[in-house]
């Protein structure tokens, strides 16, 4: 087994991935400040464009308050299975160099390529490689850094974003991480900042002269953490992707809804794009559960564990409904609605698709949903949809 000092760890890091996926599909935008999470005022920022950064405009902002401080801003909604779609031609690019790839999102992922190195060249050379591929085949920039561990290899790719790489290389950890803001350590949030200031200590080279005596008896096992990450040791391997556990789908409102017709209406079209992402990747599932959030943010969860798996529409549309019922629906105003399925299973070894031991043909309930998928691949996902949903959206237009 390699030692760190051995190790070649890449940190690769799309660009303002979300945003630049839709400046990637309308090349009208380039320029121009995006703001990817929604086009209306609930909600908080995805994703925003290096030109809507300069507003202040970050990920996790609420979207009013991004409204506010980029008027000018081009402000559009969230299209996670766009997203998904060219995530994954980027990770089939990065399995390429090396099978130990972690993703840690849609948009990042630390690989090793320690042992890569006897085919490819060197780690600085695979990084360049990867980069241009993803470039050339995708269109979209990304930025690298690698290092001797994860700690280090993160952090050399988030100081020269967009479009940058960064070597560290073996023994030059510490000197790398001195001058840099203590802030940069993973597990180092504010109130740790202010703790450490009062010490002394405002950099990583700060921290890294203090006695690790200090430094246990304030922080505890945390003050171990932070005096090995001060000179780069961090021994965690790279954990190639697991399984996916779950697959959901949440909707903020524009304004909070109390009406039960018009929830359950919410629910099915949630529960469309749901199904829709669990036979694309071949999955059924056994749990169904639902997160509600009300008006004053208090936020519950339902399950309901099934006899068999599912992953069509009209079973977690019903499962849906009786978790729904569980709840304060009618009674409290409603701002965030979600549902997700779990307990996940390959389709191709479950049984019949069934709702409660109802007797359904496995092959029928293909066909239809095979039908319906390639329908909406061809023709955008609102082409073919439920009368239910048909009526919501005559509603919506009428208001």
């Amino acid at each position: 087994m390699p030692t760190q000092t051995s190790r070649r760890i890449i940190h690769l890091d799309m660009d303002a991935f979300y945003a630049s996926v839709e400046i990637l599909d309308n090349p009208a935008l380039l320029g121009q400040a995006v703001v990817v999470g929604g086009n209306g005022n609930r909600g908080v920022v995805c994703a925003a464009s290096y030109e809507a950064r300069k507003f202040g405009v970050h990920s996790a902002l609420p979207i009013l308050t991004a409204r506010k401080l980029c008027p000018q801003g081009v402000f559009l909604p969230v299209r996670i299975s766009r997203y998904q779609e060219i995530s994954h031609q980027i990770m089939e690019i990065f399995q390429r160099f090396t099978p130990l790839v972690e993703p840690l999102s849609l948009d990042e992922a630390f690989l090793d390529v320690t042992a890569s190195q006897n085919l490819m060249g060197t780690a600085e050379e695979i990084a360049i490689q990867i980069r241009a591929l993803v470039k050339e085949t995708i269109g979209l920039t990304v930025s690298a850094g690698v290092g001797t561990s994860k700690l280090v290899a993160k952090i050399a790719s988030d100081l020269n974003k967009p479009d940058g790489l960064t070597i560290v290389p073996p023994g030059q950890e510490e000197n790398f991480l001195a001058p840099l803001p203590i802030g940069r350590l993973w597990g180092v949030g504010r109130t740790t900042k202010e703790a450490l200031a009062l010490i002394g200590v405002r950099n990583i080279g700060d921290l890294r002269r203090m006695p690790l005596s200090i430094l246990t008896a304030k922080f505890g096992k945390g003050g171990l953490m932070m005096h090995e990450s001060a000179r780069g040791i961090d021994l965690r391997p790279v954990e190639p992707r697991q399984e996916t556990k779950s697959i959901g789908h949440e909707e903020t409102f524009a304004e909070d809804l109390r009406d039960k017709k018009r929830l359950e209406q919410e629910l099915l079209a949630l529960c469309l794009k749901v199904g829709k992402r669990a036979r694309n990747h071949g999955l059924v599932g056994r749990t169904v559960t639902i997160k509600v959030k009300y008006r004053d943010f208090v936020q519950v969860t339902r399950s309901l564990t099934l006899t068999e798996p599912v992953a069509n529409d009209k079973s977690l549309y019903q499962t849906g409904c009786l978790l729904l019922a569980k709840t304060e629906i009618g009674l409290r105003p409603i701002r965030l609605l979600g549902i997700s399925l779990a307990n996940l299973v390959p389709a191709e070894a479950s049984g019949q698709l069934t709702l409660f031991g109802q007797s359904q043909s496995k092959a029928k309930d293909c066909r239809l949903y095979k039908a319906i998928d390639t329908i909406s691949d061809r023709y955008g996902s609102g082409s073919i949809v439920p009368a239910t949903l048909v009526e919501k959206r005559e509603e919506e237009q009428d208001e």
